[in-house]
């Protein structure tokens, strides 16, 4: 063979960064390729083994993971802001989700709109898809949008949904739970500011930690879920997917000007555990038990509705923030780089 003779290098197809170029991509990719394997060949996930325990039932202990990356990027002089984000997006979610079930109840009466019972456009709009939120927050926000979720985690479950039906006896504060989120993003937010290796080695995880996290997400959730609640369930959740609009706006409001961001959309979603929540209500009061398995359903086809909608418009309100030059993307924002080529990209320390 002549010396000169240069082995051809197999192409590069690059996409992971292809992805990442995509709005939404590193979240909306994984999650359709996802939900047509769980419709058309559910029985992949069933393999046993390392594939069911990572692509079935994943999300736990994936979304455990990311929250250790995500907590090595949280630089300490900034546990404020996470603390005041989470606060304030639990809290307009949950008085926009009260408002919205007490309106179809004063108007409609318990029988409520379209078949939809007030119970459960509360335990709706309340409730948010915090693995989503995560899995945005890696592309369109920030360690300190991520650390919002320790406080955000709180609507899962029919926690608030209870109070608002005025059943706080029967409801406890799911501290497990929160401990749970707090556990993992700790563990990295105290090695990261220790260890800078390890902030690196963490934000360079962080895309492919996303996209196998969403596939897990997606895994459990097929098209029949649709087909099951019919039209009702798909007003529901399009209701959901719409409040992002609100959510954009309230939370840039009470942001400070360079901490503006898409995120606030990205609570425009309902998530699957929401599904659980009928069950819990008609157990607490014996007069809803006749609504609950509708509701289930309508409850989880909202789920897949919004788990679709939202990743999109996150990525509009970002890519309408960025043609404005608004907030993260302003002179003073830390995602300036995206917008102005003369300004480097931050470097993790």
């Amino acid at each position: 063979m002549s010396e000169n003779t240069e082995v051809k290098k197999p192409k590069d197809l690059d996409l992971l960064n292809k992805m990442k170029k995509l709005p939404g991509g590193l979240v909306i990719i994984p999650l359709v390729i996802a939900v047509l394997l769980a419709t058309f060949c559910p029985q992949v996930y069933q393999v046993g083994g390392y594939v069911t325990a990572l692509f079935y039932d994943g999300n736990s202990c994936m979304m455990g993971f990311f929250l250790i990356v995500c907590g090595s990027a949280i630089n300490i002089k900034q546990v404020g802001m996470p603390l005041y984000k989470g606060v304030t997006l639990t809290a307009t979610k949950f008085l926009l989700g009260v408002i919205i079930g007490m309106l179809v109840s004063a108007i409609c009466g318990p029988e409520g709109f379209l078949g939809i019972a007030p119970f459960v456009w509360i335990a709706t709009i309340t409730n948010s898809n915090g693995s989503l939120y995560i899995s945005l927050s890696a592309q369109f926000g920030n360690a300190t949008d991520t650390g919002a979720i320790s406080i955000l985690s709180l609507n899962d479950g029919p926690f608030f949904t209870l109070i608002a039906l005025g059943a706080t006896g029967l409801a406890s504060i799911p501290i497990d739970s929160l401990i749970a989120v707090l556990v993992p993003l700790l563990i990295g937010f105290i090695w990261g500011n220790l260890d800078a290796g390890f902030r690196k080695a963490c934000a360079t995880a962080q895309p492919i930690v996303t996209f196998f996290m969403t596939i897990s997400i997606g895994a459990k959730t097929d098209v029949n879920t649709i087909i099951t609640a019919g039209a009702a369930g798909i007003v529901l959740g399009l209701v959901s997917a719409a409040t992002a609009v609100i959510f954009f706006f309230t939370n840039n409001i009470l942001l400070p000007k360079k901490e503006r961001n898409a995120m606030g959309a990205a609570i425009g979603t309902t998530a699957l555990n929401s599904a659980m929540t009928p069950a819990a209500v008609g157990e607490a009061d014996p007069a809803m038990a006749q609504y609950v398995d509708m509701a289930t359903a309508q409850c989880a086809t909202a789920s897949v509705v919004t788990l679709f909608l939202c990743p999109f418009i996150t990525a509009f309100f970002d890519k309408l923030m960025q043609k404005k030059q608004l907030g993260i993307y302003s002179p003073e924002g830390w995602a300036r780089y995206k917008v102005d080529s003369s300004v480097p990209a931050p470097v993790a320390e």
